[in-house]
């Protein structure tokens, strides 16, 4: 395991390491559940094409920020922004603490993801009514034990990877995870484009309209782009910090939203073509992955093999991404406040569960009449005010801050490696970092608050 000399810091072994956890930290849930669902309700390949513009111009622009920072203070997010400016400090405080929300309410998702293998094994797929299929979801997800037992069971496991270290833990289980994961999703991917029909679905992802590019449209792709590659969150800052100084950053900030975008569209391409194929709604929401997806699994030969294929592949992508949100908490805890890594894992863990524990119960007769933000369950409010509210906030700040605060000039200076690494597009970097980023994610954050 590398060390650094001066505060025998932790990480990466290899640059393929980092750069397969960095793109696990951000294939998750926001490429395998919301991608799809969102492309299909807002006009499918319409939506991909902003999508992607929206990746490169936004995604690109912060990813590489967040590199930066992290790396050139070898400090997790808190740290990183005190290091350079004292009074900021409180900017990596707002991304942490979304992160950590965000692992909440995440981890009883990546529960439900475990209980559908378990009913995918037993076989409890077998119906393609969408009624019965609803109902088999929502008795689920409204028992107030089952999901409790699943979310327990999810975060553990996301505790003992993060325990493990960075190289020893998160990078270690990132190369078997996101190899995996990509082999899956071709297998799956396959199989759906060639059941008869499926090119409907194929041509509604790839084949834009752009008559229905509107406000909504930019709006929800943008959201989608900070969802999916964890910015704002202080992920990326702590995994830059766990880099060495003569990692290329140029590369890696262009190479994770590259992964995250091929991973988005072979989730698109699994499952858009199969739902136009067996008849169902392409824009059927977030109930696509629990109660439409089980009804196509239903009608395709050798359902039941590929639906466990396919809950199996939902639960690396979840685990890459909830195993980067605590650790973004428990880097905190070591650099800020010297806690152990054993202390800080075990202890943040069982908060999070904790605090998940009324999003799981936000779905049953316990909570679901409770309105919390705008008359939203606890769930919703959780999601609501962490991706919504404070990833949006801590993104813009990020842009001010190295746009305004730092400099452009240093920044770049650390891009490069002090002029040794070729940033020819640094120019366009800047400028959309100090100009068009920031002014992009207020209007993204004003439309939240509407």
């Amino acid at each position: 395991m590398k060390k650094t000399n001066e505060k025998q810091r932790d990480q990466w072994s290899s640059k393929t390491g980092f750069i397969l956890a960095a793109a696990g930290s951000a294939v998750g849930l926001g490429n395998l559940w919301k991608f799809p669902y969102t492309a299909g309700s807002n006009g499918g390949g319409a939506f991909v094409v902003v999508y992607i513009a929206m990746l490169f111009l936004v995604g690109f622009t912060l990813m590489m920020a967040e590199l930066v920072l992290g790396r050139h203070t070898q400090l997790s997010a808190v740290g990183a922004y005190r290091k350079v400016k004292e009074k900021w400090a409180w900017v990596g405080f707002i991304g942490v603490i979304a992160s950590f929300l965000i692992l909440t309410f995440y981890s009883v998702i990546g529960g439900w993801v475990l209980k559908y293998i378990v009913t995918a094994f037993s076989g409890g797929f077998n119906t393609t009514d969408l009624s019965s299929l609803e109902g088999i979801f929502t008795s689920f997800i409204g028992n107030p034990v089952q999901p409790l037992i699943y979310h327990g069971i999810f975060m553990a496991i996301t505790l003992a990877i993060v325990m493990g270290g960075v190289s020893g833990g998160i990078e270690k289980f990132s190369k078997i995870l996101m190899p995996g994961l990509f082999i899956m999703m071709v297998v799956i991917m396959i199989r759906s484009i060639t059941l008869p029909g499926a090119m409907e679905g194929v041509t509604f992802l790839l084949k834009p309209d752009f008559s229905k590019i509107n406000g909504s449209v930019i709006l929800a792709a943008a959201g989608q782009v900070f969802f999916s590659l964890s910015l704002g969150m202080g992920v990326i800052i702590a995994y830059g910090s766990y880099l060495g100084k003569d990692e290329n950053l140029v590369e890696s900030a262009f190479y994770i939203p590259l992964i995250d975008t091929i991973i988005a569209l072979l989730a698109g391409l699994t499952i858009l073509p199969a739902v136009f194929a067996l008849g169902f709604d392409p824009a059927g929401g977030p109930g696509l992955l629990f109660i439409t997806l089980p009804g196509v699994f239903a009608k395709m030969p050798f359902g039941s093999f590929f639906a466990i294929l396919f809950f199996v592949l939902v639960l690396f992508a979840a685990i890459t991404s909830s195993i980067s949100l605590l650790e973004s908490a428990v880097s905190v805890c070591i650099d800020q406040f010297k806690w152990k890594r054993k202390t800080a894992t075990i202890g943040l863990a069982i908060t999070a569960f904790l605090i998940g524990v009324p999003s799981s119960l936000a779905n049953g007769p316990l909570m679901s009449d409770i309105p919390f933000i705008k008359g939203m369950n606890f769930f919703d409010s959780m999601s609501y005010f962490s991706e919504s509210i404070l990833l949006p906030l801590a993104g813009l700040m990020l842009a001010i801050f190295i746009g305004w605060i730092w400099g452009i000039d240093k920044a770049v200076e650390e891009a490069t490696n002090n002029g040794k690494v070729k940033f020819g597009l640094a120019g366009v970097w800047g400028f959309l970092i100090k100009w068009v980023v920031p002014v992009a994610i207020f209007v993204i954050l004003i439309q939240a608050l509407i």
